[in-house]
């Protein structure tokens, strides 16, 4: 898969995991699993970049005696899930194209 494609979507996919709620690393992680394996270290270069991006904020709490760090959405995040949907269409409409899907039908 395309390298940039790939970045894009587990961008999208880390945004939609915190979408209805702020979670933690290991949190968002676990949620992922069933859908697509994602290393800690990868995890945290997506986190950071999303921050950078203003897509997420992050807050520290302790938890168990330990601090903790929580990732929240901001609108912008929302935006960028936003926009994934509107070119989804677009691609699943060149993906029915290409495997020729519709002349099945």
């Amino acid at each position: 898969m395309d390298i940039q494609l790939k970045r894009g979507l587990l961008d999208v996919c880390v945004l939609a995991a915190i979408k209805d709620e702020a979670s933690y690393g290991y949190k968002i992680i676990k949620d992922l699993k069933p859908y697509i394996e994602l290393s800690e270290s990868t995890l945290y270069t997506i986190l950071k970049r999303l921050e950078t991006a203003k897509m997420l904020t992050v807050k520290t709490a302790e938890h168990d005696g330990r601090l903790r760090k929580y990732y929240h959405i901001t609108p912008s995040g929302l935006k960028k899930i936003d926009g994934f949907l509107d070119e989804w269409k677009e691609i699943m409409s060149i993906y029915r194209f290409v495997t020729k899907e519709d002349e099945n039908e």
